[in-house]
């Protein structure tokens, strides 16, 4: 369905914006593969893809050499006439589009720092950057495809476009029907910690062993099968580096040979254990699987060290199998430590799950404490959100990549420092990072593993869903760590008021800043609906129902949103709209609380409060100025000229107000009488609350409320005060009359992301903050050098560094 535009919906008087207008009118029409309730219809379907690999990795040449059959079904309704895969590879050839289309210094680039300058300041190329054109230039990455054939060993046509590859069938694949073909190619491996990927190697030359070592963590590294799906077919977009995939499911058969020195972990369960471990490892692992209070090594920190000084005498081809998985990645060095603990989980398919980590020395104490426990914590939050873990293993694998995630294994990457004398310390922020990246890469494997969303267009349905999640699993963990990077309402003030984002909706490719709009603003939203709209029982319900409807399956942002309405029973376009297809933010203002007191109409009880009323404003400044003078009142002087008004004021009550009264009371019908008498006698406190709507985005009006007796109150009013009056609106309070409200504060816990504290409160508060003393530093231009001076200096020798550094060791 289109936009509410093109179905002629229009408000062509006025000024009026019906916040609350439902999605139905630009969510996609309801059909036979996906319902109106948001769960897979009854003719859902999705393609299989099965894999065998041979791989081998070179660690000379940091190369790989493979062969991949590719078993494919056609569960479509259509007829294929050919196949569409990804090399993600390709992005790293020199003239792939994601390098010519790359704007220097432009917002949103992915790798080492770049400037372009500009007023008066020179453009900047990082060391990093320097390298990474330099190591671009020196190598020819990308995949080299040596033969495409089909099951009988006859060559297949084939097109590159890219990062796409198209495979023309003999002839057309018809529904429900599967062909076989195979793929042989090579590539090179990139580094990663200077090309900026997902995947490479990292080069450790400070090792024992001559020459060094390395970590190669290989991901999106074989040619892997587009997903053809009901709403999109061929998901055939160039691979620009940002946007991740939605995949097919499949088996996957994968052998990989390496050096025999080398441990391998991988996405499925080792085949071939009395192949490539020894007995001792094998007896180890074996124990572990019924180990559940803490891990146990199966590659000690002592075996690991030894093997990262020797060289390999040979090659292993170490046997992974995988059922019913969208991808593939491994790990492979001789640096590698390795343990593992049990995870149990009664009654699930998989009632003992393998959570195992391998690192190297470089991870130290801070991997063997943190790493498999956050993996054991995620899976036992995670499922309790939605599904038992699907899997035989979770794993966590240290390297050059920061944080990925694959199924069954994730790349996780800090580190502790190398003291100079010997140890290895880390900081709390490190802690925090590798507590806080396990949890999220893990948590990965259910959103988007499992409930297969398509990151490429949608990122923040397996991104902001999981960034939800491995805050509340973080926050379950330790809620006094300061986890860095959170998806808190109270997070995202500074990004929902700023001119730089996009709506959440926002294909990948195109968002501004990926972090604050996939991750963090999805994330606080989820947190806002959890806990402030829906109440955790409703939401954990639906979210849980979304999880089980979808898993295994290719869910779009529609079936979310629905499932979530369908399931809690509430109508939420509105937050949807406002939330993930806007840029408004949050910014409701109270502007004025009035008190109000009920008229009796008995002039004997109305007319000396209004007295009072006008004796309580400030006096006039020039009437206290007289007195203050001693200036005489001229009727005081004169009493001769007062008369009955000056005995009398404006609220003298006379027989006929009060016989108007009595005959307002003769008037009432007794139900009215009642209800008159009643509040004439309770005599209570009315206050109307003014409310503006500044940043546009509609949201519960959530108050705190102080009395003068040191009690408070929280109210909640639901954001469907804002229905018809989107932009201001007014709230009764009725309270007794001994409950005197003194203070009223919006969103006094910070859990909507209302962006100004300054207009929450009413009365209006004193806001604190910070100033800081600094001392002007000297100007750095050229022409401010003295030179005359400095020319004198003797160039430093190496030994005159060394006496500096002692000298300063020693002031320590």
């Amino acid at each position: 369905m289109g936009s509410a535009h093109a179905q002629g919906i229009q408000q062509t008087k006025g000024d009026f914006e019906d916040k609350f207008r439902q999605l139905d009118e630009v969510l996609p029409s309801p059909n036979v593969y996906r319902n109106a309730a948001g769960e897979p219809g009854h003719e859902y379907w999705q393609q299989e893809a099965d894999y065998t690999i041979r791989a081998e990795l070179d660690e000379e040449s940091r190369k790989i050499t493979a062969r991949e059959t590719i078993t494919y079904t056609n569960n479509s309704p259509d007829t294929l006439r050919y196949l569409w895969l990804q090399l993600d590879q390709n992005i790293f050839k020199r003239d792939s589009m994601k390098e010519l289309a790359t704007d220097f210094g432009g917002i949103g680039r992915r790798g080492p720092a770049v400037s372009a300058g500009g007023n008066g300041q020179p453009a900047k190329l990082s060391l990093g950057e320097v390298a990474r054109q330099q190591n671009m230039a020196d190598n020819d990455y990308g995949y080299n495809i040596t033969r495409v054939a089909d099951g009988r060993g006859k060559d297949l046509p084939y097109t590159i476009v890219g990062t796409l590859m198209r495979i023309d069938l003999p002839k057309p694949l018809a529904t429900g029907k599967t062909t076989t073909f195979s793929i042989d190619w090579n590539n090179l491996i990139v580094e990663e910690n200077i090309v900026s990927a997902r995947s490479g190697f990292e080069h450790f030359p400070d090792d024992e062993r001559e020459g060094g070592n390395d970590i190669f963590l290989l991901a999106q590294w074989f040619p892997r099968m587009i997903a053809y799906s009901d709403y999109e077919g061929w998901h055939n977009k160039e691979f620009l580096g940002r946007g991740e995939f939605t995949l097919e499911f499949g088996d996957y058969d994968v052998q990989l040979t390496v050096p025999n020195d080398h441990i391998v972990s991988a996405t499925g369960v080792l085949q071939n254990a009395n192949s490539v471990l020894t007995a001792t490892q094998r007896s180890r692992l074996k124990e572990a699987e019924s180990k559940t209070d803490a891990p146990m090594y199966i590659v000690t920190p002592e075996e690991a060290l030894e093997n990262e000084s020797s060289n390999p005498t040979g090659k292993k081809t170490w046997r992974f199998a995988a059922d019913n998985v969208r991808d593939f990645a491994w790990a492979s060095s001789r640096k590698f430590m390795w343990d593992a603990q049990a995870h149990k989980q009664p009654g699930a398919e998989h009632e003992t799950v393998m959570a195992m980590s391998f690192w190297p020395k470089e991870g130290g104490d801070l991997w063997e404490k943190y790493s498999t426990a956050a993996v054991v914590h995620t899976m036992e939050v995670y499922s309790r959100f939605s599904f038992d873990y699907p899997y035989p293993t979770a794993q966590s694998v240290n390297g050059p990549v920061g944080g990925m995630e694959y199924p069954m294994i994730t790349f996780n990457g800090p580190r502790t420092i190398l003291q100079d004398d010997g140890t290895r310390t880390y900081t709390m922020s490190e802690k925090m990072f590798l507590i806080g990246v396990v949890i999220h890469e893990i948590g990965h494997i259910y959103f988007p593993m499992i409930v297969n969303s398509d990151e490429r267009q949608w990122t923040w349905m397996d991104e902001g869903l999981n960034s939800f999640l491995d805050l509340v699993a973080c926050y379950e963990w330790d809620p006094d760590m300061q986890w860095t990077g959170a998806g808190l309402p109270r997070d995202l003030t500074s990004y929902m008021k700023s001119s730089n984002q996009v709506p959440i909706m926002t294909q990948s490719d195109s968002v501004l800043q990926l972090g604050p709009n996939a991750y963090r603003k999805p994330s606080a939203a989820l947190h806002i609906l959890r806990d402030t709209i829906l109440g955790r029982e409703n939401f954990d319900f639906a979210f849980r129902e979304y999880s089980r409807r979808w898993k295994f399956k290719r869910p779009t942002p529609s079936d979310f949103f629905r499932t979530m309405e369908e399931a809690s029973g509430v109508d939420l376009d509105w937050f949807w709209r406002g939330w993930f297809y806007t840029t408004d933010h949050v910014d409701i203002s109270i502007d004025k609380v009035y008190k109000l007191r009920l008229d009796t109409k008995d002039p004997d009880i109305d007319y000396p409060r209004r007295r009072q009323e006008l004796a309580d404003k400030p006096a006039k400044v020039g009437v206290e100025l007289d007195k203050a003078e001693g200036r005489d009142i001229w009727v005081d002087e004169n009493p001769a000229i007062r008369d009955f008004y000056d005995e009398n004021d404006i609220f003298t009550v006379t027989n006929k107000e009060r016989n108007k009264y009595n005959s307002f009371l003769e008037g009432l019908k007794p139900w009215e009488r009642e209800a008159f008498d009643r509040a004439v006698e309770e005599d209570q406190n009315y206050y109307v609350l003014e409310f503006s709507n500044v940043g546009g985005l509609v949201m519960p009006i959530i108050l705190g409320l102080e009395f003068a007796d040191g009690s408070t109150e929280r109210v909640y009013v639901p954001a469907e005060i804002w229905r018809r009056s989107p932009k201001k609106v007014r709230k009764l309070l009725t309270y007794s009359k001994d409950k005197e409200l003194v203070q009223v504060v919006v969103d006094p816990n910070w859990e909507t992301a209302d962006v100004d504290v300054e207009n929450n409160s009413y009365p209006r508060q004193i806001i604190p903050s910070r100033i800081e003393a600094y001392k002007r530093s000297r100007s750095t231009r050229l022409v401010s050098r003295d030179i005359m001076h400095d020319i004198t200096t003797e160039l430093k020798t190496d030994e005159d560094e060394k006496k500096d550094e002692k000298a300063v060791e020693a002031a320590e």
